[in-house]
């Protein structure tokens, strides 16, 4: 039935800001940036007055993102947008000190140090986008 993952969705509260977190920190690709037709998002999401903004973005093995700006739909983001579902996303490093310093340097906020998984697999650290979605930043090591 499935034959892939298409994207994964991130609702953002500050548009501008998230889309130069994800392009020019993290190095993702804009594919394309789109207002969408309100009718139809109104009738897929059972929205109503609804405008929404979408970029695309493209990671260098081709997996992609999309950032999305609600705004004008009736029914609040706290219903709309649960807090149960997917808590974060990985991305692969090929430091991931490295990553930790030159993200650090630029303000982004991290949990903790990057630190060894205890089968020894992994280096991994948590950092926070502007909108709030952690990002698992993952060297692997074997």
């Amino acid at each position: 039935m499935i034959t892939g993952i298409r994207h994964f969705g991130i609702v953002v509260e500050n548009f501008e800001k998230s889309l130069k977190f994800y392009k020019d920190i993290l190095g993702f690709e804009p594919v394309n940036t789109v207002n969408e037709n309100s009718a139809f998002i109104d009738e897929i999401l059972a929205l109503k007055l609804s405008r929404l903004k979408t970029c695309k973005l493209k990671s260098p093995d081709g997996n992609i993102i999309e950032l999305l700006d609600f705004r004008g739909h009736t029914i609040p983001r706290k219903n709309f947008i649960s807090s149960t579902g997917p808590t974060h996303f990985a991305v692969t490093v090929a430091d991931a000190q490295e990553a930790f310093d030159k993200l650090k340097a630029k303000g982004i906020q991290f949990i903790s140090e990057p630190q060894l998984s205890p089968d020894g697999f992994a280096k991994v650290a948590f950092c926070k986008a502007p909108e709030g979605t952690y990002i698992e930043i993952v060297e692997v090591l074997k």
